[in-house]
């Protein structure tokens, strides 16, 4: 790690954003993991935001930016230190997820002749990856960047042939870096390669709550996302390899809409809320979605090169206690989670999530965080 340059760009942490430098990133102990490992913590400023980034599943622990009165706010779901994000109470906060991020069916996928059996964590299905070890319950390894005075941290794993069940070396790395623009932004970028034939989905499980973390409830927020269809699931939330339109649905948000105008109308379904991978208009680096909260001003616009996006509601937080001994409430944050489509191994029509020796995987997601007057 680079922890010359971490020391040379870091000031003593002080009580709010005004009082950092605008470009900095600093770092220090965020305890011990359960393996005996230390966890490291970083903090990357630029004007406008500030976010922390740990190297326990490459996670992302919080994000503070500023109300439209200037007063900041930390905005994603978390705990105070590593010892939180090993417990029962994480629900994937913050974190990167994979290899494959969502569902797959039935816990396995036949390649190249070969049927591989996967972690059943999701009733008969594999969700985000498996067991002990998915991408975010492992520690990664983690470099400071400083590139045009971007700060960034790029966190790199090296995951072997088998682990979860899957095929081939896999290296992979997901690189947090902060762009002083206006508004200023969060680029995620991976990158992975193998050696041998491997499905890979990797996402940032972030649950927003732009009134801050601990807010009673997210169904207040106004939401809009950049896709005409969604991908129809039977009752184990698996796609059926349909996609449906989503006008006159709960699910359309083609024009913004409160997230808890129609909510009701999906509480006896599977999902019970929201939980479903929206079609994504276009191709290449495209918006996504907006996220606003009308109470602050605060404003979230998600761009991204993946085909899909995943809209959870928090459906099952329960009221665990999190940062500062704040409470998570049941639907008091919402994931956006950017994404190829869920179970598309088994999906010939949808993209495909195959990876092959000598390619290289490469993903974008670009957060932006302004203020709405």
């Amino acid at each position: 790690m680079k922890l010359a340059l971490a020391a040379a760009l870091s000031l003593t942490a002080c009580s709010s954003m005004a009082d950092q430098p605008y470009l900095s990133v600093s770092s220090r102990w965020f305890g011990t993991q359960q393996d005996g490992r230390t966890a490291m913590l970083w903090t990357l400023r630029v004007p406008g935001l500030e976010i922390d980034v740990c190297d326990l599943g490459a996670t992302l622990v919080a994000v503070r930016t500023p109300d439209r009165a200037g007063f900041p706010a930390d905005i994603v779901l978390g705990f105070e230190d590593v010892k939180g994000y090993q417990s029962p109470d994480n629900q994937y906060f913050g974190c990167t997820t994979g290899r494959v991020c969502n569902r797959i069916a039935g816990a396995e996928f036949t390649l190249d002749g070969y049927t591989y059996v996967l972690a059943k964590n999701n009733g008969p299905n594999h969700l985000h990856g498996g067991g002990p070890r998915s991408f975010d319950k492992v520690h990664w390894d983690g470099e400071v960047l400083d590139e045009g005075g971007a700060p960034g941290v790029r966190f790199s794993y090296l995951s072997r042939d088998g682990e979860e069940g899957y095929p081939g070396n896999l290296e992979v790395q997901v690189t947090y870096q902060l762009l002083a623009t206006t508004p200023p932004q969060l680029s995620i970028r991976y990158q992975a390669t193998t050696d041998k034939r491997t499905p890979i989905n990797l996402t940032n499980h972030a649950y927003w709550n732009l009134g801050g973390h601990g807010s009673h409830t997210v169904l207040d927020h106004v939401l809009q996302v950049e896709a005409d269809q969604f991908t129809a699931t039977d009752a184990t939330l698996i796609p059926t390899g349909k996609l449906v339109d989503v006008v006159g649905t709960p699910l359309d948000f083609t024009s913004p809409q409160p997230i808890g105008l129609r909510i009701d109308q999906l509480q006896e379904t599977p999902a019970q809320g929201y939980d479903h991978n929206y079609v994504l208009r276009g191709s290449g680096m495209k918006p996504a979605a907006k996220l606003v909260h009308k109470a602050s001003g605060r404003t979230l616009r998600i761009a991204t090169t993946e085909p899909g996006l995943q809209v959870y509601s928090g459906n099952f937080l329960h009221g665990q206690t999190g940062k500062q001994g704040k409470s998570y409430a049941r639907r008091s944050a919402v994931c956006l989670e950017t994404q190829h489509f869920p179970d598309s191994v088994h999906q010939p029509l949808f993209p495909s999530t195959l990876l092959a020796p000598g390619e290289t995987f490469r993903s974008e997601t670009v957060l932006t965080f302004g203020v709405d007057d």
